[in-house]
């Protein structure tokens, strides 16, 4: 079976010689000397704002909420993973979605300021495929009706925009280092934050509230990154130039290849330094999508509809009408994207979507 995404495992020998140290430290958590080296050698490789590094990219987006949502009404996107919106939830918040850009497939910042109320205590936005939100329409939004700014940026890895990292926007941004993403840690995650004062109440918050061994500063929760997952980081991270250029050759042969009839491809925000993390395609028509996927399965290609449904249809939300979302989530194919995958594996993907085409 060929996947959507297969996760790069470096070299066994070399996890294995980072994850000595641990052992010959007899130190597996509670933030070792791999931990805090994973963070300081992530911050320089992505020239980012400090970051705090923990255990799943989930945990990040609920201490962020916790902090700065104060169980009021978070505006947020409809499409997304389940993760940002199921946070919001999780942390007695209200998601009060706002529709997608049908290009970028963001916020649509031009109807964020009509969704807020006085209830309203932050915006919760996602970098959808990498692709940065209108992050600085969004900050004028912000700054105006003074409210907190999240960034799940799950898919933002190596993304720069305007010059600096993805990571460096918002009050607070989020990634995600699951197995499947572009770096990885096995699972695992991070929050990165500018402001040192809200950084020490996110990482009080990561750990169980403790302030010292013998106190507590505030209600906290278990979301530390263990030693294990921080050696395949620092075993992963040498290769992250590889990674990408590889994943960049499918990308363009998709883009040189592919009959872009009835589909056509994500539009990446101008000023975008992309990471080349996903490979989506967005159909005229349902029907169609599901004709090329189901050819697809037929090949032993499996390709994923992401993010499919659209949020708003959750049973535990509010509905709420936001057609473009709606629409899109129903069109739009993940093809299959990695390091690993072959140039015969590409060849055979393109041939059968542009065969069920014709």
């Amino acid at each position: 079976m060929i996947n959507v995404t297969q996760t790069f495992l470096p070299p066994q020998e070399e996890y294995q010689a980072i994850l000595k140290r641990a052992w010959d430290a007899v130190w597996l958590t509670n933030r070792g000397q791999l931990v805090k080296e994973l963070e300081l050698k992530l911050q320089n490789y992505l020239c980012s704002v400090p970051l705090l590094a923990t255990t799943n990219g989930t945990l990040p987006l609920q201490i962020a909420l916790k902090v700065l949502a104060k169980q009021g009404e978070v505006i947020t996107t409809p499409f997304s993973y389940v993760a940002t919106t199921s946070s919001i939830v999780w942390e007695h918040c209200t998601p009060v979605f706002v529709d997608i850009d049908p290009e970028y497939l963001t916020i649509d910042e031009t109807k964020i300021e009509a969704a807020i109320t006085s209830k309203t205590t932050a915006i919760l936005a996602t970098h959808v495929f990498g692709n940065p939100c209108a992050v600085e329409e969004i900050e004028q939004i912000a700054q105006k009706h003074q409210l907190a700014v999240i960034y799940d940026a799950a898919h933002g890895f190596g993304v720069n925009y305007k010059g600096k990292s993805l990571f460096n926007y918002g009050d607070v941004s989020t990634c995600s280092f699951h197995a499947t993403k572009l770096f990885h840690t096995g699972e695992g995650g991070a929050l990165f934050c500018k402001n040192e004062q809200l950084m020490q109440q996110c990482f009080y918050h990561h750990n169980f509230g403790h302030q010292g061994p013998e106190a507590f500063q505030g209600i906290g929760i278990n979301a530390k990154m263990s030693e294990l997952q921080a050696a395949m980081g620092l075993a992963v991270l040498p290769y992250m130039k590889e990674i990408i250029t590889k994943r960049q050759v499918v990308v363009n042969t998709y883009d040189d290849q592919l009959k872009f009839r009835d589909f056509k491809k994500l539009r990446i925000r101008e000023g975008t330094e992309w990471n080349y993390s996903y490979y989506p395609i967005i159909f005229e028509e349902e029907n169609k999508l599901v004709k090329v996927k189901e050819a697809l399965l037929e090949e032993g290609i499996n390709p994923r509809r992401y993010f499919y449904p659209s949020l708003h249809q959750l049973p535990y939300v509010a509905q709420v009408e936001v057609p473009v979302s709606e629409s899109i989530s129903k069109r739009i194919l993940c093809l299959p994207l990695s390091s690993e995958l072959s140039t015969a594996h590409t060849n055979l993907i393109i041939q059968i979507i542009n065969q069920q085409l014709v």
